[in-house]
């Protein structure tokens, strides 16, 4: 059983949550890849973990981040989706996963990450929760250029979503709805935990060339971590917020 990271906070009306945080691969698991391919988004979401740690110490919020590479088991997929063991991503083989025991890999990552983060919320049920991810300028394996430096997704659930959305805009940042991907396919984590139980919520993608050093970690933590307190303060009291 591998555990989760997990930052306990001051303040746990702000749960924060980072599904791709570690390039890790465990020294019996051979995924069958060069060692270069950890360093890309394919196995860590760049800056993503540097990100959502910054924003717990400034806020005080309680965080919990995976410590396996998504390319051993992609802990913010459900257990039945058929890329949970990836084979192949973004035009890169993974033949160490090809008949991989999807089961043990379940019980050993994916079980004890999700069983810590519904043990968090049952503690003390937030307000708010914010899933922190990070995406490519552009697709190795083809697509085209991505322009904007932050994407919303959300799911059925839009309350944090259209609440967020026009506090990034009036700061003139280019803003994604469901942009790069949607939302509505792929928000496992945040549909599990916070959707299903009614608990507001927002998955938050920045480009990762934009916090991909300290320097742009604490630039979007100072913008994000404001917003993050003005969107729980105004869902808290049911009221929209001003841009």
């Amino acid at each position: 059983m591998s555990a989760p990271e997990i930052l306990n906070g001051t303040d746990p009306r702000i749960l924060l949550v980072c599904d791709h945080a570690s390039n890790t691969v465990p020294g019996d698991i051979d995924l069958g890849i060069a060692p270069d391919l950890l360093l890309k988004h394919i196995a860590i979401d760049i800056g993503a973990g540097p990100l959502t740690r910054a924003l717990s110490e400034q806020l005080g919020a309680p965080a919990i981040l995976a410590t396996v590479s998504r390319l051993v088991i992609d802990l913010h997929r459900q257990p039945d989706h058929p890329r949970l063991t990836p084979e192949t991503s973004d035009g890169h083989l993974v033949p160490g996963n090809m008949n991989v025991d999807r089961h043990a890999r379940i019980a050993r990552f994916h079980a004890p990450y999700h069983r810590a983060l519904a043990a968090e919320i049952a503690r003390h049920r937030p307000q708010l929760i914010a899933s922190i991810h990070s995406f490519t300028p552009r697709l190795e394996d083809g697509g085209t250029d991505r322009p904007w430096q932050i994407g919303i997704l959300s799911n059925r659930d839009r309350r944090a979503a259209d609440a967020i959305i026009p506090l990034l805009e009036a700061r003139g940042i280019v803003t994604g709805d469901n942009e790069p991907y949607s939302g509505r396919l792929l928000n496992a984590t945040l549909n599990r935990h916070a959707e299903a139980a009614g608990i507001p919520s927002v998955a938050i993608e920045v480009r990762n060339d934009l916090i991909a050093d300290q320097y742009g970690v604490a630039h979007w933590r100072d913008i994000l971590g404001q917003i993050l307190l003005d969107l729980r303060n105004s869902l808290a009291q049911g009221r929209p917020v001003a841009p």
